[in-house]
């Protein structure tokens, strides 16, 4: 277990908790929690578990702010979309298209790498969002290969299809078909993802991106190349979240910038990155855990009290699901306060 996690134990007994719950819940998640709503999340967990942790290599165990991360997850998507679509849908286009949307990805790290990470901070942000809303302006433009803002419908291979049938056989209730080979494939996807992230950033190459963090001029000085481990910290990160697009795209059959470019991911990979706490990839999975399950289910949480308490109309008022961005908001702003650096930062801090 010490191996596979790369020695990088959890270092808190409720953290091991909660991430053995969160791990068992995923495993279990098409048979424990029935419907479409519920399986849709998880799926997304899964997903975002993988997006998160790639930024956070680049943003807690580098110290580099980019806000160009969605481009890459937006090219996995379409990348594996516009393969699909021009080429027969089967396992070889999954692969071109995932293949050819990795080498995009790694070119366009590596040029931003190599050009923009000799500027400092807000500067290099600076230039990264400009390169990602260029990239989005390009991709609705370009409407014959991306369907412009409409995106992209595209079929996938007839196994992972809903239509699809392992026979006639149902465990607890639950049909074996596409839908539950294609989750599956996404959970063990994410999984082996995210075991390789926790290798990358326990090995002395991750050491020497948490010293260039903390000091980069020490860390030149002793004769690491400071811009060469930056640029490569940027193309692996790159690497990660086309690798997420991809189940991403897969996941829904379909990619648009809406699900895959839009700045409220960025903005959300943000949030999440700071609530499950910068600098432990762990963080990524409890973030989002508690991230998603906020944004799905607070509407119906706050329909129920807004009932509940209809006799006092202000308090039903406040409580109405239209304010449900107002109490995550607040959710947020209560996190940020109570655990400055992040629950998995808070929970090993109370265990040390």
């Amino acid at each position: 277990m010490i191996r596979l996690l790369s020695g990088d134990l959890p270092r808190s007994r409720v953290l091991t908790v909660l991430l053995l719950i969160v791990l068992l819940a995923l495993a279990c998640a098409p048979f424990a929690f029935p419907g479409a709503r519920a399986l849709n999340t998880a799926a997304k967990i899964c997903i975002f578990v993988v997006l998160v942790a790639s930024y956070d290599l680049l943003l807690g165990y580098t110290g580099i702010v980019s806000f160009a991360h969605t481009m890459f997850f937006g090219i996995g998507g379409y990348g594996v979309a516009i393969a699909m679509s021009n080429m027969t849908p089967g396992w070889g286009a999954l692969a071109v298209g995932t293949l050819c949307a990795l080498a995009v990805s790694a070119l366009l790290a590596f040029l931003v790498g190599l050009f923009s990470l000799r500027v400092r901070a807000i500067f290099f942000a600076m230039i990264t969002l400009a390169v990602a809303t260029a990239f989005a302006t390009l991709v609705s433009q370009l409407s014959d290969w991306t369907g412009g803002e409409d995106g992209l419908t595209f079929k996938v291979p007839e196994v992972l299809t809903p239509g699809f049938s392992l026979g006639d056989a149902e465990w607890f209730g639950v049909p074996l078909n596409g839908k539950l080979v294609t989750y599956y494939l996404v959970f063990l996807c994410a999984v082996a993802l995210f075991l390789a992230l926790l290798r990358i950033v326990n090995s002395p190459f991750g050491r020497v991106l948490q010293a260039i963090r903390e000091n980069d001029f020490r860390a030149e000085a002793i004769g690491y190349r400071t811009v060469v481990y930056r640029t490569v910290s940027t193309v692996l990160s790159a690497l990660f979240a086309t690798a997420a697009g991809v189940l991403m795209a897969l996941w829904l059959r379909y990619n648009g910038p809406d699900t895959s470019l839009s700045f409220e991911i960025m903005v959300d990979i943000l949030l999440i990155v700071v609530i499950g706490g910068m600098g432990t990839l762990y963080g990524s999975v409890i973030g989002t855990v508690l991230f998603l399950l906020a944004q799905t289910y607070l509407q119906d949480v706050m329909k129920l009290a807004s009932e509940s308490t209809a006799a006092l109309p202000l308090v039903s008022g406040l409580l109405h699901p239209d304010r449900w961005l107002l109490w995550l908001g607040l959710l947020f702003v209560l996190s940020v306060y109570y655990f400055p650096q992040g629950v998995v930062g808070r929970l090993r801090g109370r265990a040390a």
